[in-house]
């Protein structure tokens, strides 16, 4: 999603204040990070949600295959996986063969999938239906985003909450706060002689005065982060020449090693012990309306790239356990393949829920692919449950404040 439709999607969506605190989000100033670190750091046992969006509405009927189902055979001629494709996860279903990592995360019960996740009275429109799932308000619309309202109700810090995508999204707005934003793009160093030239400003000389040594503290500070972040911050030169390779491969916005960017950058960060709870990135493109097989399966194949690393890197230190990742998207797709080998925009999916603190397995009903409402999944889950689930036994929130009274959860999916 690139900037003009993410200023459409805050304008027409109704998250107007949101829009205004994401417009002036706090850039976060790498000595302040580092510092914060030092004096606050998070606590070994304190738990970091990381929240990872799939613009576009991914098609959840190919993500977890029903495809035991001869109501899923039959609907999806061309695009439907026969069985000995999928991953075997059980109970007629399995994950798409692209995403063999996740597999080995679910065999290790470390991953949840939590089956029809929406709202009622679904919405198609991608701004609306992104406005819900990002404000947790679906029957009207409001100014916050849901992580937004909590950064509200535990204190003005914005670092408590960090984005690293390239704008800041509605759910991480509130009302007085907003969460810093850590765009990768902002992270770039100069390379060759100049980066030489630069990171010897960082050294400290004699007699220098006060401004003159912050500055340059700033800069050793810079330099660290590189240390501690590894890959994730790159020289000019490295950067450039990844964007021209995304840009002559034709990869969408937010790909495989923009996504893989993003997730390392925030184990870094969790592993040097920023005092930040909650994290967003993303990745987009699954708007599939046509050629949606092969489309879909690169990009849960960039998804499964970036992720399973992700969550065996966090199972190596104390906080990294203490990490819990949510995947989303704005709405599934419709169960009838449309005439371009493709599917339209649809209603609930599955919802992924891994890391150390999770009990793998399937929670919530499967769809059933007969039982329709025009022509679209029924719900099963009420998304506001898995929210309800995060806040209540990963941020320590009470639901209630945050989800306009809704406390429902999903029993046994988190280990407190």
């Amino acid at each position: 999603m690139d900037n003009l439709t993410r200023r459409r999607f805050l304008t027409l969506s109704g998250v107007t204040a949101a829009g205004a605190l994401a417009a002036g989000a706090t850039q976060v100033n790498w000595s302040d990070l580092m510092a914060a670190a030092v004096d606050d750091p998070l606590p070994t046992d304190q738990s970091v949600l990381v929240v990872i969006t799939l613009y576009g509405g991914n098609d959840g009927l190919n993500t977890v295959v029903p495809a035991a189902d001869p109501a899923y055979q039959k609907a999806r001629p061309e695009l439907a996986y026969p069985s000995d494709e999928v991953l075997d996860l059980g109970d007629g279903l399995g994950l798409n063969p692209g995403m063999k990592g996740l597999k080995g995360l679910w065999d290790d019960k470390r991953l949840a999938i939590v089956r029809g996740v929406g709202y009622p009275e679904p919405d198609r429109s991608h701004f609306r239906s992104m406005a819900i799932w990002q404000t947790a308000s679906p029957k009207s619309p409001v100014p916050t985003g849901w992580l937004g309202r909590w950064l509200d109700a535990t204190g003005a810090d914005p670092l408590r909450a960090v984005s690293v995508e390239p704008t800041l999204p509605p759910l991480l707005a509130g009302e007085t706060t907003a969460a810093a934003s850590l765009p990768l793009r902002g992270l770039a160093l100069p390379g060759g002689a100049l980066g030489t030239a630069y990171a010897a400003l960082g050294k400290p000389s004699p007699g220098e005065g006060h401004w003159q040594a912050r500055a340059a503290k700033s800069v050793l500070d810079l330099q660290n982060a590189t240390q501690v972040l590894g890959k994730a911050v790159k020289s000019g030169h490295e950067q450039e020449d990844e964007d021209d390779e995304e840009r002559t491969k034709g990869a969408s916005a937010g790909g495989a090693s923009q996504l893989g960017a993003q997730l390392e950058l925030i184990a870094g960060l969790i592993e040097a012990g920023v005092p930040t709870r909650a994290y967003s990135a993303s990745l987009g493109g699954f708007d599939t309306h046509a050629d949606e097989r092969g489309t879909q399966q690169r990009l849960l194949t960039e998804l499964d790239g970036a992720l399973t690393p992700f969550v065996q890197r966090l199972q190596r230190t104390d906080r990294g356990k203490n990490a819990v990742v949510l995947v989303y998207s704005e709405f599934g797709r419709r169960v009838q393949a449309n005439g371009s080998d493709g599917t339209d925009h649809g209603t609930a999916g599955p919802v992924f829920v891994l890391g150390e603190k999770v009990t793998g397995g399937f929670y919530g009903e499967q769809p059933s692919l007969t039982d329709l409402s025009n022509g679209d999944l029924k719900s099963t889950t009420d998304f506001r449950d898995v929210y309800a689930t995060v806040l209540q036994h990963v941020l320590g929130a009470d639901p209630a404040r945050i989800l306009a009274s809704h406390t429902t959860t999903i029993n046994g999916l988190l280990r407190t």
